[in-house]
């Protein structure tokens, strides 16, 4: 369909996925990123714009005149003044639940790592030939622990939460969920926020980034947790204190923690969390597998579309 511009504004994280279904649909220019003061000129004679982290203001929609459709490369959409658009009469369509199973995956196994170390343990088999040197036939050098039985705690129970659950379950695991809106789902207790950080064994943080729950695992939350309890976050950075975290991990006030999102990103060299004691920090990569970015442009292609057709899909 040519004639539809649509710009991208940041697909650096899908440029090796097949853009083919979406080029169909209109005529399709790509950047790796874009930066705050990059967006008018690149977004100016777009009629549909794609982001991912890039923001949005009323500021900023104020100087793109032609634009008629905003489409988020993710599930989380606070990077785009919905208001704002709304006004100005430009639909903004977000992607649902394509991630669920690639970040309930990650979450297990930063678990599983926190319970066996299993990284760090081959590191030294290769890196410092410490196996080589034991006089036994194994050796491990931090406590090693086991799911079943022990306590699952999620935060939040939407797709993502829902299949942390599932999976813990399987792994022989007492559930316990907080979420806003309580759900009958098997095998899952919903508790009120204080009895999940007084009776988890592993805390799970699935939920989305609002003012409700920015800074929600602070000094007085990780101060009712178990000491021997793991923190799991995959949702956002800011849900969690992050000097209130390394505080609590230095002090040995819980066991370990595993993020996979901080604050800010990429981090500064003085985020709190890269210095502090038991904890595993990966990259933002929960959403990355492969299948997951496959079906987040599919879902992309399908939502805009749906746009040209004069049909709703995913309208946030």
């Amino acid at each position: 369909m040519s004639g539809l511009s649509i710009v991208a504004l940041d697909a650096l994280q899908l440029n090796d996925l097949d853009w083919s279904a979406l080029e169909a649909l209109g005529d399709v220019t790509r950047y790796d990123g874009t930066a705050p003061d990059q967006v008018p000129a690149r977004a100016g004679d777009a009629d549909v714009l794609l982001v991912n982290k890039v923001k949005l203001p009323e500021s900023v929609l104020s100087q793109l005149p032609k634009l008629k459709y905003v489409g988020v490369l993710a599930t989380g959409y606070d990077n785009v003044d919905t208001a704002a658009a709304a006004r100005r009469n430009i639909a903004v369509t977000n992607v649902p639940g394509y991630s669920s199973d690639s970040v309930a995956q990650l979450t297990f196994a930063l678990l599983l790592e926190l319970c066996h170390h299993a990284g760090e343990h081959s590191r030294r088999v290769l890196e410092e030939k410490a196996w080589s040197r034991q006089p036994y036939y194994c050796f491990w050098d931090f406590p090693l622990s086991e799911l079943a039985g022990r306590t699952m705690g999620v935060v939040g129970l939407g797709r993502i939460g829902v299949r942390v659950a599932e999976i813990a379950r399987a792994f022989g695991m007492n559930v316990i969920a907080y979420t806003r809106t309580p759900k009958e789902i098997a095998g899952v207790k919903c508790v009120d926020f204080d009895t999940l950080l007084a009776e988890s064994d592993v805390i799970s943080l699935n939920c989305p980034l609002t003012e409700q729950t920015r800074g929600l695992i602070n000094a007085d939350a990780l101060a009712k947790m178990k000491k021997t309890a793991y923190l799991i976050n995959t949702s956002r950075g800011g849900v969690i204190v992050e000097d209130d975290l390394r505080r609590a991990l230095d002090a040995g006030m819980i066991a370990g923690a595993a993020v996979d999102v901080l604050s800010s990103e990429p981090p500064t060299e003085d985020n709190p969390l890269l210095h502090a004691k038991n904890i595993i920090v990966t990259p933002h990569i929960a959403w990355a597998t492969t299948e997951a970015r496959t079906r987040l442009l599919s879902i992309v292609t399908d939502n805009l579309s749906a746009y040209l057709r004069g049909e709703k899909l995913n309208r946030v």
